[in-house]
């Protein structure tokens, strides 16, 4: 499954109820778009007929798990009580790891992506320098 996943044109779509999938490998993607719904952090769920027809992770929900800025982004998101997206609060401690960060090796003014992503650097830009 997690070859299918890595291989085929997904597009990722950023929902309340989710994250919307569309399979842009077939002739008409509108009629691949699945719903996979990410509780505690993964994905628990998707409304492809796979997904309750076999045991295990659809190739969906695989696609969803192993790219990490888009199962980032389902995390970052909770929804309120209006339906709106309300974002996860970070605390201090979830800063980036030292290991991850490779600001040193860049050019100056261009931030690492975890700390970017993080928000701990930003890009200079002309106008700051």
């Amino acid at each position: 499954m997690r070859r299918r996943a890595e291989y085929e044109a997904f597009e990722f779509t950023l929902i309340p109820e989710g994250v919307l999938v569309t399979n842009c490998s077939h002739v008409d993607p509108s009629a691949h778009r699945y719903l996979v719904r990410v509780v505690d952090g993964l994905p628990s769920s998707c409304s492809c007929p796979a997904d309750e027809r076999f045991d295990g992770a659809c190739k969906h929900r695989v696609a969803v798990a192993i790219r990490g800025p888009v199962l980032g982004a389902a995390r970052q998101n909770s929804v309120a009580t209006d339906g709106g997206l309300v974002p996860v609060e970070h605390s201090n401690s979830e800063s980036v790891d030292e290991d991850d960060c490779d600001c040193h090796e860049l050019p100056a003014g261009v931030p690492c992506w975890p700390c970017f992503r993080d928000g701990e650097q930003a890009f200079e830009t002309e106008e700051s320098l």
